[in-house]
């Protein structure tokens, strides 16, 4: 019986700090005029060993990384765009309100668009890049600053992308015979 008791208390105690938390999370929303995404962009070389291949990514300058905002009803409330710098990092900022309307970051995702390396350009969804990655919860909420930092995201060469062997993309020709186009 005490032991039922202890694990009811356990239980409430913590749904009472993921509540709390998430209440200061909306308030804390409320008085912010933007909202910073941070991240790296990454080159990994499948190509190399096992220890190049885990810890020697190289940064990408210049990549290009997305974030859109939807609103209620699903429609494109906000478009933004950043670059990223020498060490692959990127830093965007939106503002909160857009058009009169309050964007809600949980409708909002980011995305990797394109990448200016001529050999490192196939993006991987290794983090969520190619796909997009909602945000979710923010790293830092301090004072007039609330920032989520997400990634790394990583573009790889050709030669490690995997092929896309769906029979659905392939079509049929008037004879029968399947083609790729």
């Amino acid at each position: 019986m005490k032991m039922k008791a202890v694990n009811f208390m356990v239980i409430a105690a913590a749904l009472f700090l993921v509540f709390s938390n998430f209440m200061n999370v909306a308030e804390a929303f409320e008085g912010m005029d933007v909202i910073h995404v941070a991240g790296k962009v990454l080159c990994q070389d499948c190509t190399q060993g096992w220890n190049e291949w885990v810890d020697g990514a190289k940064p990408i300058k210049g990549s290009i990384v997305s974030l859109t905002c939807l609103d209620e009803r699903r429609r494109v409330m906000y478009y933004g765009s950043d670059l990223t710098d020498e060490a692959g990092k990127f830093d965007l900022i939106a503002n909160t309100t857009c058009h009169g309307k309050t964007i809600k970051p949980q409708n909002c995702f980011l995305r990797l668009v394109s990448s200016p390396d001529p050999v490192c350009n196939i993006a991987t969804d290794f983090a969520g890049g190619k796909s997009g990655i909602k945000l979710h919860r923010p790293t830092v909420i301090y004072r007039d600053l609330l920032k989520y930092v997400l990634g790394p995201f990583y573009y790889t060469t050709p030669m490690c992308d995997e092929p896309d062997t769906n029979d659905d993309n392939l079509e049929s020709d008037d004879e029968g015979k399947e083609n790729n186009y």
